[in-house]
């Protein structure tokens, strides 16, 4: 997968300025507020910044969480994994492989298909109906 690296301003001038927020600042959109949080349609989860495919709708589950829940990435390549020691926790944020836009965390207390729960915010994503 080729990277995507672009500087900030430019970032700016592609992005909204709550995309820019979340996807580039590791900013967090309010939880229940999302736009995708209730999505049920077939498709794939796209990354908001690159275009990049991340989640499929299959994986997608209420978690009740306030944000989109998914059980698995759309492939191992497709997620980038850090350590998150902000606010105070241990947490693992995951980015998009490609043009490394922040897109959330993911946690140990998902579905016992993986045990993962991706919590991701909507804006980070863009959703393409019945691709998959």
């Amino acid at each position: 997968m080729e990277k995507i690296e672009k500087p900030d301003s430019v970032w700016r001038q592609e992005l909204t300025a709550e995309e820019f927020r979340v996807c580039r600042e590791q900013g967090t959109e309010a939880p229940f507020s999302g736009t995708l949080l209730h999505n049920r349609d077939t498709g794939i989860y796209h990354c908001t910044c690159c275009q990049a495919p991340l989640f499929e709708s299959e994986n997608k589950f209420d978690s009740g969480c306030g944000w989109p829940s998914f059980d698995a990435a759309i492939n191992d390549e497709a997620i980038r994994y850090l350590r998150d020691t902000s606010h105070g926790m241990v947490r693992t944020e995951i980015r998009c492989a490609r043009c490394d836009s922040h897109l959330g965390h993911v946690f140990p207390d998902g579905p016992p298909t993986t045990g993962e729960r991706y919590c991701v915010n909507s804006v980070s994503l863009i959703f393409n109906k019945n691709e998959s």
